[in-house]
């Protein structure tokens, strides 16, 4: 019998940090912000790991362009809370100096239980992402997709970077969020499962020992929701401007629906082992686009604006289909202009050149951050 198609709705999560307007400097969310955003905002709002930081979530969209009104709706209904107490939202995965040792923690049990089984590494999460949910019922499929799709996760990674500077240092990278995540236990790449039973077993030893009361505290790049029936990519970056979210989410969507489309004429995409796919996983936290990726099949390294061109040609069908065509194709933008990452060091460069000094060019840098995050609203 063949198997119904998925839904393949949409949901989007992203997590903000919130800045002193004046200082620019990391502030904690007063309680009456926090309940002002849940009010207006139908809890579709949370408080986050650090008091500087506030997580949204959209509804369960059908298509991208209603996540976009939703998220909309989210960022500004944030924005407009936040400036009531001096404070604005920057949508980037590190802030570019503020220090994580002042930073206090969300007083909730589930926070207070992560900070004492993670210890240190907890303590230096001064970071935040966004995660795409892809609705996909089927558990089977969802285990098979799941492995195919890790493939694509650096390509999302490298448009999404966002975090070049922490403590107020270059740090080199596109993404160096990845470099303080990547510490915690059961992140990175999610391992090849044969089956859902594998992975339900795998989880369960874990539950069974007390080690994590849930699946939640499993934290790979791309896992099956516990609470959903999605399929959930987490491997990015929380991204500045609203449409460069949209676009990440259009292409998620669209690969996986492109990889169930192969299923039906009983086609696959290639997996590859983790070790190549984390290379490529590397190339993009270091460079974003800059560098391109490798392309296992031509052994060869290729220039990212040519492997978006490939990749929106494979899910050109799926992008119809979905109505998603218009957003995924912003990713250009992103190849052509630079990411946040580039557009943050572009603004530091600028005001060095014009005889600022460091920390002034740093404040701008997340002056430029707040602008771009109200651009869109």
């Amino acid at each position: 019998m063949a198997l119904k198609e998925p839904a393949f709705t949409i949901g989007i999560e992203e997590e903000y940090l919130l800045v002193d307007l004046e200082t620019l400097d990391l502030a904690e969310a007063p309680e009456a912000l926090m309940q002002g955003c849940l009010d207006t905002l139908e809890g579709q709002v949370s408080p986050e790991f650090l008091q500087c930081q506030i997580e949204v979530g959209t509804k369960v969209c059908r298509t991208v362009g209603e996540a976009r009104d939703d998220l909309r709706k989210l960022r500004a209904g944030v924005a407009k809370e936040a400036r009531r107490h001096g404070l604005a939202p920057i949508a980037v995965s590190c802030h570019p100096f503020a220090s994580w040792r002042d930073q206090a923690h969300t007083d909730k049990e589930r926070y207070n239980t992560l900070e004492r089984d993670l210890a240190g590494v907890a303590r230096r999460m001064v970071i935040c992402g966004m995660h795409v949910h892809v609705g996909i019922e089927n558990n089977d499929l969802r285990a098979d997709l799941m492995n195919q799709f890790s493939y694509f996760l650096p390509h999302l990674l490298a448009l999404s970077a966002s975090s070049p500077f922490w403590e107020s240092t270059d740090t080199g990278l596109a993404s160096y969020r990845l470099t303080i995540f990547d510490n915690l236990p059961r992140t990175g790449l999610p391992p090849r499962v044969a089956s859902w039973g594998e992975y339900e077993r795998s989880a369960q030893v874990l539950i069974d020992l007390g080690i994590i009361e849930d699946t939640t505290k499993i934290w790979w790049d791309l896992r099956p929701s516990s609470r959903f029936p999605t399929l959930e990519a987490r491997i990015c970056d929380v991204t500045p401007r609203l449409e460069h979210t949209l676009a990440l989410a259009a292409l998620t969507q669209a690969t996986m629906r492109m990889l169930y489309r192969l299923a039906g004429r009983n086609q696959r995409w290639r997996i590859y082992d983790g070790f190549l796919v984390g290379e490529n996983r590397w190339r993009a936290q270091r460079y974003g686009t800059r560098e391109g990726l490798i392309d296992f099949g031509a052994r060869e390294v290729i220039a990212f604006d040519k492997i978006l061109d490939e990749w929106l040609e494979l899910i050109s069908e799926d992008l119809g289909a979905l109505n998603s065509a218009e957003e995924a194709h912003r990713a250009r933008e992103i190849v052509a202009d630079g990411t946040s990452s580039d557009r943050q060091r572009g603004v530091y460069a600028d005001m060095r050149e014009t005889g600022e000094d460091h920390d002034t060019a740093m404040r701008a840098v997340v002056r430029h951050l707040v602008d771009e995050f109200q651009a869109d609203l």
